[in-house]
C-alpha cells in the first residue's frame, strides 16, 4: 500500500482532533480559483508584512522631533552641522546601528512595491469586471487601501526632514495654504505655526507608525472577510459557472504557494534593500527653508500630484474678494476629480450598462470595451501627469527647452486620454469579434512523449482542481 504523505497524514490528524466538520476543517476545504492575476492582492498582504516588521525595527532608533541638535556621528561630511532629531536620528540609522541601513532600504522598497500592488490588483479589479454586485464594498474597502498607502508613503517620505522630504512638504504646504477659507488656519494647526514649523515630523511620526498601520490592518482584514463570505470570482473555463469555484483547495496546495510566495516578496525586497541604494539622506543634507532643488522628485506613488502643479496653467479665478489660484484646482480640484471618480466606478457602471444582476465570473478586458477604453484614457491621462512631475528632467537629458516639454505635456493631457480611449475600445470589439462567442481562454501545456513527439494539452486537464459550491 502506498505511504501517504507527511502534509496528508498531517491533515488528517488535524482533522481527526477538530472534526471534519468543524470550521477548521471548512476552512481547510475551502477552494480558491488559481490564476497569477490574482497573486497581486497577496503581493500587497506580504510586502505589508515586512513593512510592519522593519517599521518596528526602525520606531526602535528614530526620533520623530524637530528639535535642532549638533551631528556628531561617523558620517564625516556632516559632523558638526546643526540638523533637526530627526535627520539625525535617520544619519545614526544608516551609519551607527547594525543592520539599519539595510532595514531602511527594506522598508522603503517594501513600501514602493506595497503600493504598486495595490494599484494593480485594484486595476484587475476593475479591468475584470469583479467590483460588480455583490462586491461594491469591497471596491470601496480596496480604494481605502489605496488612500491608505498613498498616505503610508507620503507620511513616511516626509520623515526623514532632509532636504528632499523638506521640499515635498513645502509643496504639501503650499497646496494645504492654497484652500480657501481654512487653508490658512489648516496649516498653523498641522506645522505649528508659519512655515516650517515646529511640530509637523511629530504629528506625521504617531499617524505613520500607528494610525495608517491600524487603518490599513482593519481594511485588510475586512477585505479578506468579505472574499471568504462571498468566495472568490474566477476566470470562465471548463466546470465554471456563476453558482459554483474550481480551484484549490487552501490546504496544503494554496497554503504552500501563498506562503512561498511570502518568502519570495521577502526576499526580493531584501535583495533590492542590500543591492540598491534609495533615499540617501546623506546626499540631500538637512533641510534648508531657503534651499530647494528643482531635480527634487517625490516617490514614483505622488508623481502625478507634482506633474499636476507643473502643467496645469497660471490660471486664477476671483470670486469677490476671494482669490483661488492655479494651485488649487491642480492640488486639489484634479486629484479630487481623479479619487472621487474611483471611489464610484461600481455605480458608474451601474448606471451606464443597467447591470444589476450578481456577477461571480470575470470578464476578459477585451468583452467589455467601454469600461476597458474608459480604464486606459484615466491611466494615460495619470501617466501623463506623471511625465509632467519630471518635465525639468526630461527637458535637460533631451536638451529641449522647459517650456516646450511642458506645452507638449500640456497638450498631451488633452489629446492622449480620447485617443486612447478611442483605439482601446476599437482594439477590444476588434478582438472580441475575432476570438468568437464560444471561444474560451485556456493555457496549455506542452508534453514530449518517449518516441520525441510533442502533445498539447489544457493546463486545466493536469492541474489538481476542486470545485466547490457557493
Amino acid at each position: 500500500m502506498r505511504r501517504r504523505g507527511v502534509v496528508a497524514r498531517y491533515v488528517d490528524s488535524l482533522q481527526s482532533r477538530v472534526g471534519g466538520g468543524s470550521f477548521v476543517g471548512k476552512v481547510l476545504h475551502k477552494v480558491f480559483p488559481n490564476h497569477f492575476s490574482f497573486l497581486w492582492g497577496e503581493v500587497a498582504l506580504y510586502s505589508f508584512v515586512v513593512l510592519v516588521l522593519t517599521g518596528i525595527y526602525l520606531t526602535l532608533f528614530f526620533e520623530g522631533s524637530q528639535q535642532p541638535v549638533v551631528y556628531d556621528g561617523s558620517h564625516e561630511p556632516l559632523q558638526g552641522v546643526e540638523v533637526s532629531s530627526a535627520y539625525e536620528s535617520v544619519l545614526r540609522l544608516s551609519f551607527d546601528v547594525k543592520g539599519g541601513l539595510l532595514i531602511r532600504q527594506m522598508h522603503h522598497w517594501a513600501a514602493l512595491i506595497f503600493v504598486g500592488a495595490v494599484a494593480l490588483h485594484l486595476a484587475r479589479v476593475y479591468f475584470t469586471g469583479a467590483f460588480r454586485r455583490p462586491r461594491e464594498l469591497n471596491w470601496v474597502i480596496g480604494y481605502g487601501l489605496l488612500l491608505l498607502a498613498l498616505a503610508a508613503g507620503l507620511t513616511g517620505y516626509s520623515l526623514p526632514d532632509d532636504l528632499l522630504s523638506g521640499t515635498g512638504l513645502r509643496i504639501i504646504h503650499a497646496v494645504i495654504l492654497a484652500i480657501p477659507f481654512v487653508g490658512e488656519r489648516l496649516t498653523y494647526l498641522l506645522f505649528g505655526g508659519e512655515w516650517p514649523g515646529t511640530d509637523i515630523i511629530g504629528r506625521l511620526y504617531p499617524i505613520h507608525i500607528l494610525v495608517i498601520p491600524a487603518l490599513i490592518a482593519l481594511l485588510v482584514g475586512g477585505h479578506l472577510a468579505l472574499v471568504w463570505r462571498q468566495k472568490h470570482t474566477q476566470f470562465p473555463g471548463p466546470g465554471r459557472t456563476e453558482d459554483n469555484v474550481v480551484g484549490e483547495r487552501v490546504w496544503p496546495s494554496f497554503a504552500m504557494k501563498s506562503i512561498g510566495l511570502l518568502f519570495l516578496v521577502a526576499g526580493v525586497v531584501t535583495a533590492l534593500g542590500a543591492l540598491f541604494h534609495v533615499n540617501a539622506v546623506w546626499l540631500y543634507g538637512p533641510y534648508d527653508t531657503a534651499a530647494a532643488t528643482s531635480f527634487s522628485q517625490p516617490d514614483w506613488y505622488i508623481g502625478f500630484l507634482e506633474g499636476s502643479l507643473r502643467l496645469f496653467p497660471p490660471w486664477e479665478l476671483r470670486v469677490g474678494r476671494l482669490m483661488i489660484n492655479n494651485v488649487v484646482f491642480s492640488g486639489v480640484l484634479i486629484p479630487g476629480l481623479i479619487f472621487g471618480a474611483l471611489a464610484v466606478v461600481p455605480w458608474i457602471e451601474r448606471r451606464l450598462t443597467g447591470d444589476d444582476a450578481e456577477h461571480h465570473l470575470l470578464d476578459r478586458p477585451r468583452d467589455a470595451p467601454g469600461r476597458t477604453a474608459l480604464g486606459v484614457a484615466s491611466i494615460t491621462f495619470v501617466a501623463v501627469l506623471f511625465l509632467g512631475g519630471s518635465q525639468d528632467v526630461i527637458a535637460g537629458t533631451l536638451n529641449i527647452s522647459i517650456g516646450r516639454i511642458t506645452a507638449l505635456l500640456q497638450i498631451a493631457a488633452l489629446v492622449a486620454p480620447p485617443v486612447a480611449y478611442v483605439v482601446t475600445r476599437w482594439a477590444c470589439r476588434e478582438l472580441a469579434g475575432r476570438a468568437g462567442p464560444e471561444r474560451t481562454e485556456r493555457a496549455g501545456v506542452i508534453t514530449r512523449d518517449a518516441g520525441g513527439g510533442y502533445q498539447g494539452a489544457d493546463a486545466d486537464d493536469d492541474a489538481p482542481v476542486e470545485a466547490a459550491q457557493r
